[in-house]
């Protein structure tokens, strides 16, 4: 794409009309000075009609002369595709609840019940879509955590990898101090402001390392820790007589536990009883942890040269059919 890094220079081609106009005509007297141009560029001072001709081209390369010179006044450049400058960004690892318990029905929606790692699989699936940029990674954890996908920036693989996840296939336990443990393995060699994990889970800690002893490891290491606790505080069941009655679910979140580890690390807790709430929980962690402006840039490639050729192309033209005419 061709462009003009001084664009208002063009505002000067009518120039040489208005300076024709303004100024007086002069008569050729003897002894005045002769400016030839404006004698050539009207065609009635002579009948002959080789004149007339000479005249006519003389002026459309005076015309070519003064436009092209502009041109090259103006600076023409010629940009390059946009080009987006790599940035240093977050270190995202997604830590996901896989335990039996995240086959509970209890997520409305629309009002109907769905399962708690349907809710999740989804929301957090939107969520990686929109981390364009991010280093991501993804643990599964139950009675044991798994890295599922190392950090890398192919959000696709991640998603996918998610998706694909299977519930009970880690254990029934919930292994919340060794899930930080395995990402503070992870984090600690990143840069420090991006070391950022994002925990979710619908229990209490009931295998492994103790959460709060991994959280002040993970303080030390600046690792800064979001927590989400998911499941329903109550729901709707219908009994044998066709009647609905409201039932509340027994909380085996530890949130104390929870809004701990968050506190200590920096991070914030949030609480998800359906999916509304919990998408919007992740939409508040895109503003947590936003993503640094795009840096992007196009190639520039000055033009200058070939209109200020074509300028002195044309000079030496008018210059040769003068010499021809005299």
């Amino acid at each position: 794409m061709l462009s003009l890094e001084w664009p208002l220079v063009m505002l000067l081609a009518p120039l040489p009309l208005l300076i024709r106009r303004l100024l007086p005509r002069h008569d050729q007297a003897s002894g005045a000075i002769k400016v030839p141009f404006f004698d050539l560029i009207d065609s009635s001072t002579s009948n002959s009609a080789g004149f007339v001709k000479t005249a006519l081209a003389n002026a459309i390369l005076l015309w070519l002369l003064w436009l092209s010179s502009l041109t090259a006044l103006s600076r023409p450049v010629y940009l390059g595709d946009l080009i987006e400058l790599p940035q240093d960004r977050r270190d995202l690892l997604l830590a996901v609840d896989i335990s039996e318990s995240m086959l509970e029905e209890d997520m409305l929606y629309n009002n109907n019940y769905i399962d708690r790692i349907s809710t999740v699989k989804s929301v957090v699936g939107e969520f990686v879509e929109r981390r364009g940029g991010d280093r991501l990674g993804l643990i599964l954890f139950g009675e044991q955590a798994y890295l599922q996908t190392p950090l890398t920036h192919d959000r696709q693989t991640v998603k996918q990898q998610l998706e694909e996840a299977l519930v009970g296939f880690a254990g029934r336990a919930t292994a919340i101090g060794d899930t930080i443990g395995l990402a503070i393995k992870r984090l600690r060699d990143r840069p420090a402001d991006s070391r950022v994990l994002i925990l979710l889970t619908d229990g209490a800690n009931s295998a492994g390392t103790d959460p709060r002893a991994a959280a002040d490891i993970a303080a030390e290491a600046d690792i800064k820790i979001h927590t989400i606790g998911v499941g329903a505080k109550s729901k709707a069941v219908t009994d044998l007589l066709g009647r609905k009655r409201e039932v509340r679910l027994r909380n085996q979140i530890d949130e104390p536990t929870m809004q701990y580890i968050a506190d200590k690390t920096g991070g914030q807790y949030y609480r998800a009883t359906d999916p509304e709430s919990l998408q919007k929980i992740y939409q508040r962690l895109d503003e947590l942890e936003p993503k640094p402006e795009t840096q992007s840039f196009r190639e520039q490639k000055s033009m200058l040269h070939w209109p200020a050729l074509l300028a002195f192309l044309l000079a030496v033209s008018v210059f040769m059919l003068g010499r021809r005419w005299s």
